[in-house]
């Protein structure tokens, strides 16, 4: 193996995604933040519908008619383990046009479902294919922002694709009306508003855009280029390790304290989110008489919140961003960069709950509990934005498995979660059901302050970090490389 030379990027290679222009930027940010929005709007488009869908397909049940959103995020639970990955061997291109064609075949099979078990298998498809996005966009983004900072501004964008779970509900509310599969023809009509830009997604995994150039040196020069490979070549690719290490990767990561403890509290937050989908019904509905839009409309301040977080992240990185040029110190630890913004999230994410258990009631206008969805949804985003932003930084180019992690663990509970909403409001009541969530979100909200304290520690001893490390010391080294500039021998 003496003889053999690695191909690598060499500074400033523009076929590096990192150094592209910022209008190529740009466009990959936007189809990323399309692609993770017809995701999260599907996963609660039919909330809307209940009423149509029981009387369409004769299904009573509180807890039936919550499958529809249910098997959609099971779905959440089986796709990000073997998509991640995927886009680590492969390339993040080809998953991304994959699934998003198999959520769109999915989709429109859901609008002419003609029985409740076919909508329900289809759903868990659609919610399969559309997982890809949820971990695959935050690997994207950091593929082409190499800058935490940057990175961490374009992760903050995807906090505005929460708006499509709020967005659903609302469309089906008053399309429904008309015809409950009206849900699903807007869905695929969005859906296919996207495909032009999905069809210029270029690829942007650096291992995988040094494969492509390795093969092209070879098949240009036969003669002198044979023995000229990329690194992800001479990893083993057999079956056994395939599926032992990389399709595992994500699986495995549980073992990690950062992945599990963020994993803990970004599942808990998330499942509160999809209960308020069969929470705010019995609130809205049932104490103030709105109708099936309406209730959906009162979830807009959650919405109204995420915005407001998500300008808080970019202005903090704009913050952290002059830090760094005063070269202040603690931009440059991982936890310091990110955890701030966590660590005022589980007050805003407590306080809400409380404050929408024990003001929903006949004798308080309905607007004061309607309020309690802006700090909720402040919470919600901020701890995303600042949870994701910090394993992207620690874990970097296994960024992806990790996000797979995280979404493979929040989606079990946005399914579990929703199912329980019904008995557990009728048993413990709207003020004491509401008050169990924000004990459990309390018990959470100490894990960012349990990172900064503990966080480099865990860091030092983790084997994916060291493993990381390495990665990037080899990549440094100019021993027996084949630079950027061999190009010209294409």
């Amino acid at each position: 193996m003496e003889d053999v030379r690695l191909v690598s990027f060499a500074d400033k290679d523009p076929e590096r995604a990192a150094n592209w222009s910022t209008g190529r930027k740009i466009l990959v940010l936007v189809i990323g933040l399309a692609l993770a929005s017809n995701s999260t709007l599907g996963s609660s488009l039919p909330s809307g519908a209940s009423r149509y869908l029981s009387e369409a397909f004769n299904v009573s049940s509180a807890e039936q008619l919550a499958l529809p959103n249910s098997v959609y995020l099971i779905g959440y639970v089986f796709g990000p383990p073997l998509f991640s990955p995927l886009s680590e061997m492969h390339g993040r291109r080809i998953v991304m046009l994959s699934t998003f064609f198999g959520f769109t075949v999915f989709t429109l099979a859901c609008a002419l479902a003609p029985t409740w078990p076919a909508l329900l298998v289809f759903r868990f498809l659609s919610g399969a294919f559309a997982s890809a996005p949820i971990t695959v966009v935050g690997g994207i983004f950091a593929d082409i922002y190499d800058d935490p900072v940057r990175r961490g501004q374009a992760i903050a964008l995807i906090g505005l694709t929460s708006l499509g779970p709020i967005i659903g509900p609302i469309i089906s509310g008053f399309v429904s009306p008309v015809s409950w599969r009206w849900t699903f023809w807007v869905g695929l009509i969005i859906a296919g508003a996207t495909w032009p830009l999905v069809l210029v997604l270029p690829e942007t995994y650096p291992p995988v855009i040094l494969l492509r150039r390795a093969k092209r040196m070879r098949a240009a020069s036969p003669d002198h280029a044979q023995n000229v490979y990329a690194p992800i070549e001479l990893e083993d690719n057999g079956w056994k390790h395939t599926v032992t290490v990389k399709l595992a990767r994500p699986v495995v990561m549980f073992k990690e304290p950062i992945v599990i403890c963020t994993c803990m509290y970004l599942a808990l937050q998330f499942g509160i989110f999809y209960i308020f989908f069969q929470v705010y019904p019995i609130v809205f509905q049932g104490i103030y008489k709105f109708n099936d839009g309406l209730a959906g409309v009162a979830l807009v301040p959650v919405g109204v919140g995420g915005v407001i977080a998500c300008g808080i992240a970019i202005w903090y990185d704009t913050f952290l961003e002059r830090a760094k040029e005063r070269n202040a110190s603690w931009p440059k630890s991982e936890e310091y960069r990110r955890l701030p913004l966590a660590c005022i999230s589980g007050p805003l994410n407590v306080s809400s709950l409380f404050w929408l258990g024990w003001t929903a009631r006949p004798d308080i206008h309905w607007i004061v509990p309607m309020l309690a969805g802006v700090p909720f949804g402040m919470g919600l985003e901020l701890v995303f934005i600042s949870m994701l932003n910090y394993l992207a930084d620690a874990y970097d180019v296994f960024a992806a498995s990790a996000l797979a992690s995280s979404a493979f663990s929040r989606s079990i509970f946005a399914v579990l979660l929703p199912l329980a909403a019904s008995p557990l409001y009728e048993k413990l009541t709207i003020p004491w059901g509401s008050s169990l969530l924000g004990f459990l979100s309390l018990l959470v909200a100490v894990i960012p302050f349990f990172f900064l304290r503990y966080g480099t520690w865990l860091r030092m001893h983790s084997p994916y970090c060291q493993e990381l490390l390495k990665l990037k010391e080899r990549d440094s080294a100019n021993t027996s490389q084949v630079m950027v500039e061999s190009r010209n021998a294409e």
